[in-house]
């Protein structure tokens, strides 16, 4: 397949997920309550083709837009988030009928033969802010207890063995514990030769690194929940300031979605109904600050990023040590399939954190990708050298105000993750898909 006829099929198939992930909300529900940490439905999918529109038709084509209000409409970076809501928007039909004419006059070019490595470049930028809009929908629906979304399944695996549970593994209690890490100089971040990277990422340099011990899995539900039962969030010795101002303020005494059940157990709201707990899942939908207490009280702690990517992608060396040969993926350089990650929202939710063996990486740890976003101590900041591209918008604005995470999660897209991609997040954040692993003090 060639590189335009692949980047035709991605968007196509990043639009229906979008479509996919609405389609069930009424209209009330397309525009919803007004909170901090969410905008309307409704503008956002018209941000979605706003977005392609400026940096392909615009810019790429130099053609004009399909609307004259747009900018006014849609552009994230000037208009405030709290004035969304009282936008002239399109109604839904029309919101639609523009996201259909941007994505048409797309794949109309796209349709007409080779593309340019600066066109390439640009039509992955708008496929993967598309697709991580979708993520962000995902866990939009989950925070305002909206109905679960019927979704397709990703085009390549329709019909496919792979995509239902049986591809899981079984659970493999040789998981538990801790892997050894060696130390030395790791070579941190993106490579030339990755068909797409963020300006973030770019470029791999030398980071010292001490010995560790990470854990095979990420803290599960069973795990979190001893902390809860010890009063871990009414013990302020294990809380920062920050944090402890952080846990008043929020009123926290578990996790955000946790439910006390009539039995004195514990259940959790996913989406608009109750399920149970399910002990050996990882924990999921806690901020950067429960996992630092959660850590203070089990005596541990949270993994660098430049750790985090070492147990990732390095491979230890026969007689000690790391070979310079970094992993696109912690299994090896092969793509995402369903028996190495839960990703692509197939599974529609996280999986025992003890499966998918298949994707563990050289030194035994599990699940480094999908399932859940991990938290890392790291503050998120620039590489040596740092040059915005031209989407400056994406990362410098938000150096030192944020935390990295690693590893994407179970609704993010297998086509754009890898182990080398830097997540990023406010420390207070509890509505996005994350969770964490520990190291060893």
């Amino acid at each position: 397949m060639n590189v335009a006829t692949d980047l035709i099929e991605s968007l196509s198939e990043a639009r229906g997920r979008s479509l996919d992930l609405v389609a069930h909300l009424s209209d009330e529900q397309l525009m919803g309550p007004k909170l901090d940490i969410v905008n309307p439905f409704r503008w956002e999918i018209g941000h979605v083709a706003w977005f392609q529109e400026k940096w392909i038709l615009r810019h790429l084509r130099g053609e004009a837009a399909p609307r004259g209000d747009s900018d006014s409409l849609y552009d994230s970076i000037a208009i405030p988030h709290d004035t969304r809501w009282d936008l002239p928007l399109p109604s839904r039909a029309e919101t639609l009928r523009y996201m259909e004419e941007v994505l048409e006059r797309i794949l109309a070019h796209l349709r007409r033969g080779a593309c340019s490595d600066e066109a390439v470049y640009f039509h992955r930028l708008v496929l993967f802010h598309e697709d991580m809009h979708a993520e962000a929908f995902t866990y939009m629906l989950q925070t305002l207890a909206y109905p679960e979304p019927k979704l397709a399944a990703p085009a390549n695996e329709r019909g496919g063995a792979e995509s239902s549970s049986a591809g899981q593994g079984q659970a493999d209690e040789s998981c538990r514990g801790d892997v050894d890490v060696p130390g030395g100089v790791f070579m941190l971040g993106g490579t030339p030769d990755l068909p797409f990277v963020f300006d973030n990422e770019k470029w791999a340099h030398p980071v010292p690194i001490e010995p560790f011990a990470i854990s095979r899995t990420a803290v599960t539900n069973a795990e979190f929940r001893a902390f809860v039962e010890a009063g871990g969030y009414r013990r302020r010795e294990l809380w920062s300031d920050v944090g402890w101002a952080w846990r008043q303020a929020a009123g926290a005494e578990h996790p955000i979605y946790w439910r006390r059940a009539a039995d004195g157990g514990w259940g959790v709201r996913r989406y608009d109904r109750e399920a149970p707990l399910l002990d050996w899942h990882p924990v999921i939908h806690v901020c950067w600050y429960e996992a630092e207490a959660y850590c203070a009280w089990a005596g541990r702690r949270l993994p660098s990023e430049a750790e985090w990517e070492l147990a990732a992608c390095g491979e230890p060396r026969p007689g000690g040590g790391f070979s310079r040969r970094k992993r696109r993926f912690p299994w090896g350089d092969q793509p995402p399939t369903p028996r190495r990650a839960n990703l692509d929202a197939r599974r529609a939710g996280t999986v025992d954190a003890r499966a998918l063996p298949a994707g563990d990486s050289a030194f035994g740890c599990r699940q480094m990708l999908g399932n859940i976003w991990e938290w890392t101590s790291s503050v998120f900041g620039p590489y040596p050298g740092f040059v915005p591209d031209p989407y400056k918008e994406y990362s410098e604005p938000w150096f030192g105000s944020r935390r990295v995470l690693r590893g994407g999660c179970w609704a993010t897209r297998a086509r754009m993750i890898r182990n080398t991609w830097r997540n990023f997040f406010t420390p207070d954040r509890r509505d996005v898909f994350a969770g964490f692993r520990t190291c060893a003090r």
